[in-house]
């Protein structure tokens, strides 16, 4: 396990670097243009970096086994955040949605707690549930009962992608830790008309959808952001335009630094550096799962489950929107895209990940640390 703690630890620190470099590569023109401080963004995605290091450092020092007894409180917690952030007056509100609390120069969104607070509740529940897991009432409706509340809060922001990717890993943890199928399919198809009501309810998202078919039909509207997307990855060719060359950051590419930083990838180091850049998130997943297969007790097993999965679903659909493999979805690209609250809460979950390695060791091991 030390092995791969550490393997893990480099892997995260790489993609971590390469956030900086990208974000400061991505933002400083237009920051410049804008903002009259070509390091905007730059600061403040260091900033957030300083923060989450602090947290990860907080939640390494302790057994995570210790951390059950918060779970309920910071749950309930979470649910306040989640509501308070819906009232006009108290939280930011950009493009209609409402989803960020604004302090000084930082914001700080709630859904990103809600990701990891999820993760920790449906383990311990689960954990601690065996002996019932297999009964409808008291191992299946109590979780589906706190998911669909946190995610209604979720979605009355707007924000459906977190509330998928919330949704989409609660149910893998509760197929792994043993719930029956019965109980389980049918909330999954039962789902599925939901999220189509949700999607085609507002036009926006059907725009989105319309321009993943075919975003030349509108290509200075909506299909605008996937086409220069498009422009930047093809530009880049194998190696690349070179490091802050970019071209497409030069205010045609939306959200360059944030949901298409990818794109700039592309552009600026080619098939290879984009090509690096899966890679490290392959070996991300892979180390993550070996880990939460070598975890000493079921409730780091699920922890560790849930966290790999989130960081990795959220990297696919994040690498799938830029290269045109999916519909737009604002789901920022973990470790790299600047996000504020979101890089600081992925950090915290291989916090988790590296905590559940360190006290899962084997005695030969720690003899041998």
């Amino acid at each position: 396990m030390r092995k791969l703690r550490t393997q893990l630890f480099m892997v995260t620190v790489v993609l971590l670097a390469i956030g900086v470099v990208m974000v400061y590569s991505a933002s400083a023109i237009s920051a410049q243009e804008f903002l009259k401080d070509s390091a905007y963004y730059l600061k403040r995605h260091l900033l957030y970096l300083f923060i989450g290091l602090v947290a990860s450092l907080l939640v390494m020092s302790v057994d995570y086994i210790s951390l059950k007894k918060y779970v309920k409180p910071v749950l309930i917690a979470t649910f306040f955040l989640l509501m308070l952030v819906l009232s006009p007056g108290i939280s930011r509100e950009i493009a209609g949605a409402r989803r960020w609390f604004r302090f000084s120069f930082l914001s700080f969104q709630p859904s990103q707690v809600c990701k990891i607070v999820m993760i920790l509740y449906f383990a311990d529940f689960l954990s601690r549930k065996q002996g019932e897991i297999k009964s409808f009432w008291e191992g299946f409706v109590p979780p589906m009962i706190i998911l669909g509340f946190s995610v209604g809060l979720i979605l009355l922001e707007p924000d459906l992608g977190t509330a998928v990717a919330i949704s989409a890993v609660s149910f893998m943890m509760l197929f792994v830790a043993g719930i029956k199928l019965r109980h389980l399919v049918p909330m999954l198809l039962g789902s599925i008309p939901i999220l189509g009501v949700l999607i085609f309810h507002k036009a926006y998202r059907i725009r989105r959808i319309m321009a993943f078919w075919d975003p030349w039909k509108d290509p200075q509207g909506v299909g605008f952001q996937i086409i220069q997307s498009y422009i930047a990855l093809g530009s880049g060719g194998l190696f690349g335009v070179g490091l802050g060359q970019s071209r497409q950051k030069l205010l045609y590419l939306p959200g360059a630094h944030t949901d298409f930083i990818f794109s700039i990838i592309g552009e600026e180091l080619g098939l290879i550096g984009a090509g690096a850049v899966i890679i490290l998130f392959a070996l991300f997943i892979w180390l993550g799962f070996r880990i939460a297969l070598r975890a000493r007790d079921l409730f780091g097993h699920l922890v560790a489950l849930g966290v790999v999965s989130i960081i990795g679903l959220e990297a696919i659909i994040n690498i799938a929107v830029a290269t045109g493999s999916m519909p737009t979805k604002g789901l920022p690209l973990p470790f790299i895209s600047y996000g504020g609250s979101s890089l600081v809460f992925d950090m915290i979950g291989v916090a988790l990940l590296l905590n559940i390695a360190k006290y899962s060791e084997s005695p030969y091991e720690k003899e041998d640390n």
